[in-house]
């Protein structure tokens, strides 16, 4: 059985917590994260030599100290992420590095980090790599492999294959191993990520190409990493990926390498929404309840300024009545969920395309609570300030406590670095 078949229509707390009590702590919208789920995500990847949190799937600073305190080490993708992992704890060197910057470019600022502080960099472009080596002398960098195939839960998450932008296109691999050579950089990692909601089938072709690749490369490998892109239950039904299948399926490629080059290779890997996503919630407010011709709407005050995914790739999520009653059982709805934002696309409950669709949903009223579940990946880090909204704020709930760990932006925070020209 996966974890969505026990999404329920009507709920009342988060992890023992009253939802009403979560609201009126930290106002709607807000999200909610529960600590335990995702050290219970964590517990099961323990066969794994490194667990590298991919911070871009859900980035509060307590997020990234609750996984830093559970043993995970972290994969930053810009300056700002750096500034997070080491604002987090994180010791900027390390074996293995606590701390890799993983890009296809580097920007100024970011370059200027990871030479001051000495980060790992995975390198997704054969520029870097002369970059790099102009400010640092015998660099040991990975390298990220677009093996020249993709897959994922949306074109716009897949990131391997010719339409993809990330990696190095795995038929150009030998001549970056000699740019590297010519620069004095060693190529001590190899990495593969080919989208976001891989299956077994994908993800065994990748583990095939990661090892043509490093017997390519040769044995100054030392680590490879299997990505992520872990699939997530979003759906009643939807399976669970099979963890001690996916980890017997590397350990047998990296142990072939290891073999082949005469000492250990370590296998990394690398989750960021299988850790997160399903201990996130979105609690926001009914406000409106209205008819349009057919359609009976939902109107709450989270927006697509909150929660970016479903009109980005039409994503699915669980959820949620809190029944100001107490009910246990209430008759469903037909129903759209949409927000406040002044745009047709602001809506909930739509598929990929931007078609509107509707959710058997329990009967509600104005002022009840509507959780939207499975929320904690690529929901806040997405937030915007579109329409001038403010930001959610952010809880984490910790061995049944709650925590106000980012508070909701106030007007005040939406201007505070704009100005107005002097003018006589």
């Amino acid at each position: 059985m996966s974890a969505s078949d026990s999404y329920s229509l009507l709920r009342t707390d988060i992890a023992g917590i009253d939802v009403r009590e979560l609201a009126d702590l930290a106002g709607t919208p807000v999200y909610v994260y529960d600590a335990a789920v995702m050290q219970a995500r964590l517990a099961k990847l323990a066969a794994f030599d490194v667990v590298r949190y991919a911070q871009k799937a859900c980035a509060n600073l307590a997020v990234i100290d609750l996984l830093r305190r559970g043993g995970v080490l972290v994969d930053a993708v810009s300056a700002g992420e750096i500034g997070r992992a080491l604002a987090a704890g994180y010791q900027a060197q390390g074996d293995p590095p606590p701390i890799v910057y993983t890009a296809d470019i580097f920007d100024a600022e970011s370059l200027d980090l990871v030479v001051q502080h000495g980060l790992h960099v995975n390198c997704g472009s054969a520029d870097m790599i002369g970059q790099l080596a102009e400010r640092v002398d015998g660099a040991h960098v990975t390298l990220r492999i677009n093996p020249g195939f993709g897959h994922g839960h949306s074109q716009k998450t897949n990131t391997g294959g010719p339409q993809s932008k990330h990696g190095i296109w795995h038929e150009q691999l030998d001549d970056v191993l000699q740019a590297a050579d010519r620069h004095g950089v060693i190529v001590s990692g190899l990495h593969m990520h080919i989208g976001s909601g891989t299956d077994m089938e994908h993800l065994s072709q990748v583990a095939s190409a990661m090892e043509s690749a490093a017997r390519l490369v040769g044995r100054t490998i030392t680590t490879i990493s299997a990505g992520g892109g872990l699939p997530t239950p979003y759906q009643a039904g939807d399976p669970e990926v099979d963890i001690d299948r996916y980890y017997e399926l590397w350990n047998a490629t990296r142990t072939r390498l290891g073999e082949e080059f005469g000492h250990p290779v370590r296998l990394e890997i690398e989750p960021g929404r299988y850790l997160t996503a399903e201990a996130g919630y979105l609690v926001t407010e009914i406000r409106a309840i209205k008819r349009m011709g057919e359609n009976a709407f939902y109107l709450v005050d989270a927006g697509f300024n909150d929660l970016a995914r479903p009109i980005l790739y039409g994503a699915y999520h669980p959820m949620s009545i809190v029944p100001r009653d107490g009910a246990t059982d209430r008759s469903t709805h037909e129903v759209v969920v949409g927000g406040p934002l002044c745009e047709s696309g602001d809506i909930f409950t739509q598929e990929e395309g931007g078609f509107v669709s509707s959710r058997a949903l329990p009967i509600a009223s104005v002022g009840e609570y509507l959780v939207i579940e499975c929320a904690g990946a690529y929901g806040a880090v997405m937030g915007s300030n579109y329409n001038s909204k403010p930001l959610a704020a952010e809880v984490l709930i910790e061995q049944g406590a709650p925590h106000v760990v980012r508070r909701r932006q106030t007007v005040e925070d939406l201007l505070r670095n704009e100005s107005v020209p002097a003018r006589d």
